[in-house]
């Protein structure tokens, strides 16, 4: 599903996330009123259709549905309030205004000639604690990260950001990001990001003995689990990323780079029903 600053309708955002959990899972418009409080459980496919709107209280209980927050609230809100308005200046005021949190909020989209951002801890890592550290030589880049870097590494880093767009050179040793925010299509993603799946859940295991209880959180559950019910849990899982994401991205005053993985996977072999013959 396309970003939500690429949207300009509500209806059209509302029907994709259907459509895209439809997809994936038993997800009906039923459910779906359901998760956003709504007694009929044809209300949201009636306001998809342009037969009803949401008012500013039905709105806030839709995008809580679909997991918005920080920014994507923000501009789902004013997407509401552009289709809804019947003055040109209300329509322009709400327009003006997700123009400028899709400017704030830009969305990099990896594709396969980026392969190389994804390929270990290195690249997604210094892109987020370089613009920490204006001025600083590679090398004090390298000591301010937990694992191993040699200022080489750090610098070979920046040239590929740099090339590539990730990050900005704006003067020596100073670095902003062009985004905030990188995800990849669904094409190029998995394949890429594989290698740096396997290094951070590595790091992952070691971090558990590395750092104190107050700077590292690790919680799990052992689940049994249906193919329904898996295909579920994993839109809340990516749901629930984009909500971190955003929530990361509302503050200013960041310090420290850290590393969120979500892990679901078999610990078993499928158990097949028995029949009666």
């Amino acid at each position: 599903m396309k970003p939500i600053t690429e949207y300009k309708d509500y209806r059209l955002y509302m029907q994709d996330f259907y459509e895209e959990r439809k997809r994936t899972s038993a997800f009906s418009w039923r459910e779906f009123s359901k998760l956003a409080g709504f007694k009929s459980p044809v209300y949201l496919k009636l306001v998809c259709e342009g037969k009803s709107s949401l008012s500013f209280v039905k709105m806030e209980q839709v995008a809580h549905a679909m997991g918005l927050a920080g920014h994507e609230f923000a501009y789902f809100t004013q997407m509401v309030k552009f289709g809804n308005a019947t003055k040109d200046s209300v329509k322009k005021e709400a327009l003006l205004e997700m123009q400028k949190i899709a400017r704030e909020h830009q969305v990099r989209v990896v594709d396969a000639e980026s392969f190389e951002f994804y390929e270990s801890w290195k690249n997604p890592t210094i892109r987020e604690l370089a613009p920490m550290m204006p001025g600083k030589r590679p090398l004090e880049v390298a000591k301010a990260c937990h694992q191993v870097i040699s200022a080489e590494q750090v610098r070979d880093s920046l040239a590929f950001l740099v090339q590539t767009g990730f990050l900005k050179r704006e003067a020596e040793h100073t670095y902003v990001q062009t985004e905030k925010t990188v995800i990849g299509t669904k094409e190029s993603l998995p394949i890429a990001v594989r290698g740096m799946h396997k290094e951070m859940a590595s790091l992952a295991r070691t971090a558990i003995d590395k750092f104190p209880i107050e700077e590292r959180h690790f919680t799990g559950a052992t689940l049994g689990l249906c193919e329904e019910a898996y295909a579920r849990i994993s839109q809340e899982l990516d749901a629930f990323v984009r909500k971190v994401a955003n929530i990361a991205a509302e503050y200013e005053n960041i310090n420290q780079v850290y590393r969120l993985n979500l892990q679901l996977f078999p610990l078993t072999k499928k158990v097949e029903e028995e029949t009666n013959e």
